[in-house]
């Protein structure tokens, strides 16, 4: 005969020295598969070329060095080259760019478009640089380029291609070091060129012939506080707004 099985089992103590198994986040990289988007990568790439295509423009109308220390051409550049890879990825079905990278593409192109509307572009503003009439020709064409479509573009490809909630608070002050660096870089090259030179220094408001550092450091502190605000603001909207449209393919576990 055997012995019969008792109905209640104690409870076995756990071995000491050997940790409970804790539940572990896994980034959904990591378990489903990238999608590609074609569109998406087409959309990107023809932004791209625009902005290529404008600065190519600027440069052939004007001397190169000087055109390439402009804010707006920086910038144009820094989303050609960013945009230009996004689409690579997009068309590959790789992982999204560092949102870091994306986030201050997206805040220097807006700057531009700002800057250039706000300050630049209205007449009755003392720091207009379109005087009278303004550009015409293909100047007028590249300055709408590099001012007003590569914005626009930059700001839907956010809104509607891009997954909302990547962007970091605590990414907002690295992203101020470029505009930071750029007014160091512009006061000390109007310092190295001869007094009375046109076009000394690149835009009215940091011109310290006209206005003086105290005024011209006035302007760039209410300006620099402005971007920051504005950055604060797409990484809010960015948490805020939906989730865009699109179809998800098939996903699964990667090996």
């Amino acid at each position: 005969m055997t012995a019969p099985i008792p109905r209640d089992i104690p409870d076995i103590p756990a071995v000491p020295g050997i940790p409970a198994l804790l539940p572990l986040p896994v980034p959904a990289s990591a378990v489903m598969a990238p999608v590609r988007r074609p569109l998406t990568a087409v959309y990107r790439a023809l932004i791209a070329f625009v902005a290529v295509a404008g600065v190519m423009i600027v440069l052939l109308l004007g001397s190169p060095v000087r055109v390439l220390t402009y804010f707006e051409v920086q910038s144009n550049i820094l989303l050609a080259i960013v945009f230009a890879a996004a689409a690579r990825r997009d068309w590959s079905a790789r992982r999204p760019l560092p949102s870091a990278l994306t986030g201050a593409t997206l805040l220097y192109i807006v700057i531009t478009g700002a800057v250039y509307h706000l300050l630049l572009a209205d007449g009755a503003i003392p720091f207009t640089m379109t005087p009278g009439s303004g550009p015409t020709g293909w100047a007028s064409a590249a300055n709408q380029i590099l001012h007003t479509v590569t914005p626009v573009a930059a700001l839907l490809d956010w809104l509607l291609l891009t997954q909302p909630g990547r962007l970091r608070i605590r990414q907002a002050a690295p992203w101020m070091l470029y505009p930071v660096a750029y007014l160091a870089v512009s006061l000390t090259r109007g310092e190295l060129i001869l007094p009375g030179t046109p076009g000394r220094y690149l835009y009215p408001f940091l011109d310290v012939d006209l206005h003086g550092y105290k005024s011209v450091l006035a302007n760039a502190l209410l300006l620099g506080l402005a971007f920051y605000a504005l950055a604060v603001l797409l990484i809010a909207a960015d948490h805020a707004r939906p989730k865009p449209l699109r179809h998800h393919g098939k996903t699964g576990f990667r090996l």
